[in-house]
């Protein structure tokens, strides 16, 4: 393996000095050519190569193979490389073996508790055999749990930035043996405004350690947090920020919003495999959800009402095949982690563009084969454009089928499974009109019937 070349940026006056860039494309030798990738010869120690061959995690992925190497050196790092790659390892196999070989411990920053959970069950399959103890910071479980993980003295703490403030707060764990710092999907991180959080918890961390940064888009925000707390960070790049996994086809529908569920109906019955549906708001999840339980498919929800509970049961029935469709805001579309998803959704289109990349990630993972369908409501023909600026890719439009009308919308309502409206007349005179109409309610429940 050589550089085949190195583009060097400077800017100084920041925090951490000097900044450079190291932007790295590493080629191939000719003789290379034909020849099986592996684990060996990446600096790997041997007790972690045994359990990496055990697990059967033959061939490095591309983000694999150029980051560790750099990793176990101990320098900084910004990883870019799209969804589904193998990022975990690619930082979870070198920082296993810098917590085990020093007196440091590891933290490992994600957005949401789904990736969290995800993050440290992958870590532990690696670490376990080596008696490395993890502990998961998250929301929505108890914090006398997490502070009875955290006495047991873990070497690699996994949290989301609200629960490992409060933890700071409560002065119930130190960060200062920190010496491998990991910011997992760090662009998600900042579209969900956990900047301000990201300020409060580094100054807590050594000035003397290792960072790495692993994203699927690299938006002037991560650029600007590398300048303040990364030293001459190598940045490794697979693909051009945004690009999307080439295994996964691509196809758009527009279509009025109120033909949406018949459209989605007609699709279900050709794919047969498991489904993930992607909608924008919490509300739509919940109706697209009780629609697709009303025409007899198994489905679960995950949005942020849902504890995490219900968070983790749904995810585990989709993984285990309890649920054939799982419907999902953009919470889940990098807490995710399942093979095989034969069908990705896009219910609505995503508010920001660089979602649509991580939603379509979610199918042909590891190399797999997978189909992703957008609906789009014909007014948003530059939100398609947006999209396809981000992705430098056209996206095909299919012809919408022959559909029926649309029911009106109270029968959709019994049909979803929500209560049937009647009608009430109601006097106009609390409001100085007068006369009567009649306006459409659902019916009071038993408690409050003749009550105001």
């Amino acid at each position: 393996m050589s550089y085949g070349g190195v583009d060097a940026m400077k800017d100084g006056g920041t925090s951490r000095g000097t900044f450079f860039v190291i932007k790295a494309f590493y080629l191939y030798d000719s003789r290379m050519t034909g020849t099986e990738k592996s684990f060996y010869g990446l600096g790997i120690a041997p007790a972690i190569l045994e359990i990496i061959s055990k697990l059967r995690f033959m061939s490095p992925t591309p983000i694999q193979e150029q980051s560790i190497p750099v990793a176990i050196e101990g320098k900084d790092l910004m990883g870019i490389a799209q969804t589904g790659t193998g990022k975990t390892l690619a930082f979870g196999i070198p920082l296993i073996q810098h917590v085990l070989h020093g007196k440091i411990s590891g933290l490992v920053i994600v957005p949401t508790r789904e990736l969290a959970l995800q993050v440290d069950e992958t870590i532990r399959k690696v670490g376990a055999p080596l008696g490395l103890k993890t502990a998961v910071l998250i929301g929505g479980e108890s914090i006398f749990g997490q502070i009875k993980d955290i006495r047991r003295n873990p070497q690699i703490i996994v949290g989301t930035p609200g629960r490992i403030i409060d933890h700071l707060e409560q002065k119930t764990i130190s960060l200062r043996n920190v010496g491998v710092l990991v910011l997992d999907e760090a662009d998600r991180m900042l579209d969900m405004g956990f900047a301000p959080q990201l300020k409060r918890i580094l100054p807590n961390l050594p000035r003397e350690r290792q960072t790495m940064l692993f994203s699927a888009t690299m938006p002037e925000e991560i650029v600007s947090i590398a300048k303040s707390y990364m030293k001459l960070p190598i940045r490794v790049e697979i693909a051009r920020s945004g690009t999307t996994v080439k295994e996964v086809t691509q196809e758009l529908f527009f279509v009025p919003q109120e033909q949406k569920p018949k459209l989605l109906e007609k699709i279900l019955q050709e794919y047969r495999g498991s489904v993930l549906v992607f909608s924008r708001t919490k509300y739509s999840v919940k109706k697209v959800s009780a629609l697709l339980r009303a025409l007899g498919h198994s489905s679960a929800e995950i949005h942020g009402n849902r504890s995490l509970g219900q968070r983790k049961e749904a995810l585990e029935g989709f993984k285990r095949g309890k649920y054939r469709i799982l419907v999902a805001t953009d919470i889940a579309s990098r807490g995710i982690d399942v093979t095989n998803i034969e069908l990705v959704l896009n219910y609505d289109l995503p508010q920001n563009p660089e979602d649509y990349v991580h939603r379509i990630g979610r199918t042909a993972r590891a190399g797999a084969g997978g189909h992703a369908i957008s609906f789009a409501r014909p007014n948003q023909i530059g939100d398609v454009r947006t999209i396809e600026r981000l992705t430098r890719k056209t996206l095909p439009v299919s012809k919408v089928p022959n559909l029926p009308p649309p029911l009106p919308f109270k029968f959709r309502m019994e049909r979803a499974g929500g209560k049937p409206f009647v009608k009430h007349k109601k006097p106009f005179h609390s409001r100085g009109y007068g006369g009567t109409r009649f306006e459409e309610k659902r019916p009071r429940s038993k408690f409050f019937k003749g009550r105001r």
